[in-house]
């Protein structure tokens, strides 16, 4: 609200190709679908993640039990469905030989126990896989290279189901937000690049237009004649390279070139 304050009532730019803003990021709240005592918190505020690395552990105890348990009847299952196959096999086997040493009804019965015991080895599978979702659900990793921008909990702190633990800001989920007046709205798309520079940029920073707002915003209401059309401005957003975006913090002041 201040930045389009500050854009209608300030004095007018001389350069109309310069527009103003701030940089903005999209951070990622990473949470474990289940709830626990944190027990490591692998990451610290300020630092720097990799794909893939570990940002947390939850206490996972009684996942651990469950999965070991699952494992052990599913290996339970799969040697008394061997078992069954192999009775099933061997009364094929002799009434083939013999029909009259085995009958329809026995080998009826074998093949009814192997689909039962077959059905059973399916279910602990389903079973073992549960369990082990539960119990991998306890850690979690970073899902992109980014920003450690904050961490919520400290070790030995209860975190219920769903609750962010660590605030991750990755470099491609930061962009430019930058406001221009309705004059120069037909001169801007989707594509189109623009320079963005800093206080103490080392230099300018080329970044693509990605979205530009549909209708006016940050504006007090107006009535729409002539003479107050020029008050109404407009939001557009550019995204950065990941290398470029890796050297902006979010709320930094910018000043955006149209090209």
């Amino acid at each position: 609200m201040f930045i389009a304050i500050f854009f209608l009532t300030g004095c007018s730019r001389p350069d109309p190709n310069t527009a103003q803003g701030y940089v903005e990021g999209e951070y990622v709240y990473i949470a474990a679908p289940l709830g626990g005592t944190l027990t490591n918190l692998a990451v610290t505020r300020g630092s720097l993640v990799n794909a893939g690395q570990l940002l947390f552990d939850l206490e996972r105890g009684s996942e651990s039990s469950a999965l070991n348990a699952a494992a052990k009847n599913l290996d339970q299952a799969k040697a008394t469905l061997a078992l069954s196959e192999s009775t099933l096999a061997r009364r094929q086997e002799l009434r083939a030989g013999n029909a009259e040493v085995i009958s329809a009804e026995e080998l009826d019965q074998a093949r009814s126990q192997r689909d039962a015991d077959s059905a059973q080895v399916e279910s602990l599978k389903a079973a073992l896989e549960k369990a082990k979702w539960s119990f991998d659900q306890k850690q979690q990793f970073a899902p992109a290279n980014a920003f450690v921008h904050d961490t919520l909990y400290r070790p030995g702190e209860w975190v219920a189901a769903g609750a962010p633990v660590v605030v991750l800001l990755p470099p491609t989920n930061l962009k430019a937000r930058f406001f221009i007046p309705q004059e120069t709205l037909p001169q801007l798309k989707s594509g189109q690049t623009v320079s963005v520079s800093f206080d103490g940029a080392p230099h300018a920073y080329s970044a693509t237009i990605n979205y530009i707002s549909s209708q006016a915003e940050f504006t007090p209401p107006v009535l729409y004649n002539r003479e107050n059309r020029a008050k109404l401005i407009f939001m557009v957003e550019a995204a950065f390279s990941p290398s470029d975006a890796a050297q902006l913090r979010p709320g930094q002041p910018v000043d955006v070139r149209l090209q």
